[in-house]
């Protein structure tokens, strides 16, 4: 897997030597001598992953990391900072300024390039999401996140049967997070199901394997979006790189650093919170493309995908499609005399009384202005004849309360029914034999239902 990283160090040999390293490995460097150049080239190019130094004249790493995780356009790159210290502090100060990673100069080529591997992936995946929001905010649905996202209150599970390391850790996490225990692998793997933010995984368990739970979360289709932090000897680098193999989305080392701790699952559980908002986004905008935003039916471009899978199977040998075109009379009426405001009331009510008298296979759908539509799968003419008839009279049968209950508009429909007939039926013969008899019901009074002859 390839990616887009920028090096930063103010030191050429460095920089060369880790160019040279990832060029090897098929990945595309960019390179950056100082801070200012460093957020210039990250937000101009838009790199995969930023390897950064930590000890730079000027503006050091550790702003630099503030500075991207405080910019929109790159909070979502990966960071490693990279550096010959090797202090508890600097490590905290690092991961508390957003860094994902913490390197330690001389650098362990297998465990950079696991590394960078593991980031890689959480970045296409944040990518895609990215872009299929950015489409969704095209459609006007979707609001900015900027920093809203809180990286505390979550819901965190701690996979470990060494009682006592378990308790101390879910103690730390209990000041900002509500921590839960669990030592069986099998219950673990349940609970994850649930809404939980995070995962800790002793990887070192005695009593069960922690890499394969990690596995099955992985392949579990409701728990594989879940972040992963395991608990590793650090001096295991077999474990630690198989570990992030497996998709593990972060490492911490044995024994646990109260304060490292806390800036992990901070970290993992404030991206957590960003790829639900896309993907909950995402989902919404979706569900736009497909819903009339009035009456809160399907629109017409969801009933044709649908209308066609019916007909073609109805062709096929399949159980016959009717359709209802449905139009309220004298609606411009109701415009010019009461306003659009309670022209769109009319719409709506008239939605729930339709969807409320159809069955739950049936698709009620706004096919456009004042007209609707019926697709009825396994329903033959006579059948969908006998359901318009009801629906007409139920909408008939009593007054639309508008303008806040003070009015009430009494309300009619016409109604042309249409069903398939055999092996040359399309959806568009279908629609326009329901259109026909739909022309016949108002050209006869309105307030009746016609249906298709043939």
């Amino acid at each position: 897997m390839t990616a887009r990283i920028l090096v930063v160090d103010d030191v050429d040999a460095n920089v060369r030597l880790l160019e040279a390293k990832l060029s090897a490995e098929y990945y595309d460097v960019l390179t950056a001598t100082d801070g200012p150049s460093a957020l210039a080239v990250a937000a101009r190019e838009q790199p995969d992953i930023v390897l950064l130094d930590v000890m730079m004249p000027g503006m050091d790493g550790f702003e630099v990391c503030r500075r991207l995780k405080d910019d929109a356009s790159t909070r979502h790159i990966p960071v490693v900072l990279v550096t010959a210290l090797d202090g508890r502090q600097d490590r905290i100060t690092g991961l508390d300024a957003g860094a994902d990673e913490f390197l330690t100069k001389p650098l362990d080529d297998l465990f950079l390039f696991s590394r960078v591997k593991s980031l890689t992936r959480l970045k296409l995946v944040i990518d895609e999401l990215r872009q299929r929001e950015a489409s969704g905010r095209k459609l006007g649905a979707i609001e900015g996140v900027g920093s809203r996202l809180a990286a505390t209150g979550g819901r965190v599970l701690i996979v470990d049967d060494q009682e006592r390391q378990a308790q101390r850790i879910a103690a730390e996490l209990s000041v900002e997070h509500r921590p839960v225990i669990e030592t069986e692998p099998e219950k673990a793997l349940l609970t994850a199901r649930g809404p939980v933010d995070l995962l800790i995984v002793n990887a070192c368990a005695r009593g069960f394997d922690g890499l394969r739970l990690c596995a099955q979360i992985r392949s579990d289709e409701h728990s594989r979006h879940l972040p992963i932090l395991a608990i590793v000897d650090v001096d295991d680098r077999a474990r630690v790189v198989k570990a992030l193999d497996l998709g593990v989305n972060d490492i911490l080392a044995r024994p646990v650093d109260p304060q490292e701790l806390a800036a992990r699952v901070r970290t993992q559980i404030k991206r957590k919170r960003y790829t639900d908002f896309l993907r909950t986004n995402l989902d919404h905008s979706l569900e736009l493309a497909v819903t009339d935003q009035l009456t809160g039916l399907h629109n017409r471009r969801y009933m044709f995908g649908q209308l066609k899978a019916l007909v073609d199977r109805s062709r096929q040998g399949g159980e016959p499609v009717s359709a209802l075109l449905i139009d309220l009379d004298h609606f411009k009426s109701v415009n010019d005399g009461f306003g659009h405001d309670v022209g769109d009331e009319v719409l709506r009510e008239f939605a729930v009384r339709l969807a409320t008298n159809v069955r739950a296979i049936d698709l009620p759908c706004r096919f456009g202005g004042e007209e609707f539509c019926v697709i009825m799968p396994d329903t033959r003419l006579e059948d969908a004849q006998r359901i318009a008839e009801r629906i007409r009279l139920h909408v008939g049968g009593s007054p639309f309360r508008v303008a806040g209950g003070n009015e009430r508009l009494n309300c009619t429909i016409s109604i042309g029914v249409a069903a398939t007939t055999g092996e040359g039926d399309t959806p568009d013969k279908l629609l326009k034999r329901a259109d026909a008899a739909l022309y016949q019901a108002k050209a006869e009074g309105r307030n009746r239902v016609i249906a298709s002859a043939a």
